[in-house]
């Protein structure tokens, strides 16, 4: 059921329609001006309004034309006693949905708000798919169509529209500078500067000097005043990368720099002021560092503003199909080389592997297999992987036979784990994991059957 707004300064027009609506389960709230129905909009935003033509202190247009400057997306069904050619267009022109004149039937105000409200229905549809194909398109960057990738790039492109600090999590290899270099490819300071290091990487020696910069003679050997990382990234963001390997020195003039927006060079006598979006990442659990005393609270609590983990690539092998496509063709371009696709017992091996490594270890194993081969499709036997399996995930006794019959096993073994790592992510919902496969309930429950699961095994994956 919906709210709606009754904008009439009749009473007894009015409070007759309220009572026709509540009948049928709608919310319903009442104004006599434009004033009133103006505030009443703004306290809670009604689905519909119902405003006659004519008020004491204002026209309904002018009160639809006012609302819809602060909500482009209000609508309203125009009521009037006084129906004219010229005012139902001057009414459809300020946004109206459509136009009833007094005394109308209630069959027919109640058709025309059913109408109305699958319209707004629909209208806020298909502005969420349009939110979201913009949001696909402009994160592309981002291979994947599983639905850990799409609310993973939904609330990048959320948090991008806004100047916000964000921290990035996830295992190595998982896409953490990527996410945050398209976080500000589609900000607001996309023009400036995108600064990135890497805080494990920084010598002990050096690392103050290379955040925050030095002045000449402040030490032996600057022989030359330095600008650090935060004043290079002035007006853009600054990507520090793997900030759980900070030492906990530099933690704390680093939770002082984003505090007072200013940094303090080494040797300087004044601060210089900065304005830097931060975005952070690590690989590491910090809540066990900070329980452990390795990372302060306060920094934790300044970084934690917007949080987002990056999902490892095990958790989305319905992806490593549009992964190896997107893959191969940057490989081809940087190696030379012209590889134009897996075989299918390459691509059974690719979807059986634990990925420790995420995405950076796929990569290494595609460019491994693309220079071994010497045709344009990598075979199985050139995909080398690492000896990191878990129990569960050792390969099977390879099959023997004719071609045809190696085919078709390695493509059960593929269709076997995707189709479990779905469930696992469904939470045992046949429903929900079917939808994600792309396939039917029926057809998700006939290849459950002809890949021979067990009852058990396929309740206790259900």
């Amino acid at each position: 059921m919906a709210s709606i707004l009754i904008v009439d300064d009749d009473d007894s027009v009015s409070s007759a329609i309220q009572r026709l609506l509540e009948r049928r389960g709608h919310t319903t709230r009442r104004a006599a001006t434009g004033a009133a129905a103006l505030a009443m909009f703004s306290n809670a935003r009604p689905d519909l309004l119902l405003l006659d033509l004519t008020l004491p202190d204002t026209s309904g247009v002018e009160l639809l034309t006012t609302i819809r400057s602060h909500d482009s997306q209000a609508t309203a069904v125009f009521l009037t006693a006084f129906g004219s050619v010229r005012s139902a267009v001057d009414a459809i022109r300020a946004g109206g949905f459509d136009f009833l004149t007094k005394p109308f039937d209630n069959d027919e105000l109640i058709l025309t708000i059913n109408r109305a409200l699958e319209f707004i229905r629909l209208d806020r549809r298909v502005a969420e798919l349009e939110a979201g194909l913009e949001a696909r398109e402009s994160f592309s960057a981002i291979v994947g169509s599983s639905e850990a990738i799409r609310s993973t790039v939904q609330l990048l492109a959320k948090v991008a529209r806004v100047d916000a600090t964000v921290l990035l999590l996830g295992e190595s290899g998982t896409g953490k500078e990527l996410a945050a270099r398209c976080i500000h490819r589609h900000s607001a300071r996309a023009a400036n500067p995108f600064i990135a290091i890497n805080c494990a990487a920084l010598p002990p020696t050096l690392a103050e000097s290379e955040l925050f910069g030095h002045e000449r003679g402040a030490f032996t050997d600057a022989r030359e005043a330095r600008v650090g990382r935060f004043e290079q990234a002035s007006s853009g963001t600054l990507f520090l990368d793997e900030v759980g390997d900070l030492a906990i020195d530099l933690q704390a003039k680093l939770l002082r720099t984003l505090q007072e927006s200013e940094v303090w060079r080494i040797g300087s006598r004044r601060a210089t002021r900065i304005d830097v979006r931060i975005i952070a990442a690590t690989n590491r659990d910090l809540n066990d560092l900070m329980a452990r005393g390795q990372f302060r609270d306060d920094l934790f609590f300044r970084l934690n503003l917007f949080p987002i983990t990056l999902p490892p690539l095990r958790e989305r092998r319905v992806d490593l199909p549009l992964l190896v496509e997107h893959l191969l063709g940057r490989l081809n371009e940087r190696l030379g080389l012209d590889v134009q696709s897996l075989s299918t017992g390459a691509m059974a091996r690719l979807a059986r592997h634990s990925w420790p490594g995420n995405v950076r270890e796929l990569e290494n194993v595609l460019a491994r297999g693309m220079i071994l081969t010497d045709t344009d499709q990598v075979r199985e036997e050139q995909i080398q992987l690492s000896d990191r399996l878990t129990p569960a995930e050792t390969p099977p006794e390879e099959p023997r036979g004719n071609l045809d019959e190696m085919v078709a096993h390695a493509t059960r073994r593929v269709e076997r784990t995707l189709i479990q790592a779905a469930l696992n992510r469904a939470g045992g919902n046949r429903t929900a994991a079917a939808y994600e496969l792309g396939v039917s309930r029926r057809t998700l429950f006939t290849k459950l059957k002809a890949l021979k699961l067990s009852d058990a095994e396929s309740d206790e994956a259900l």
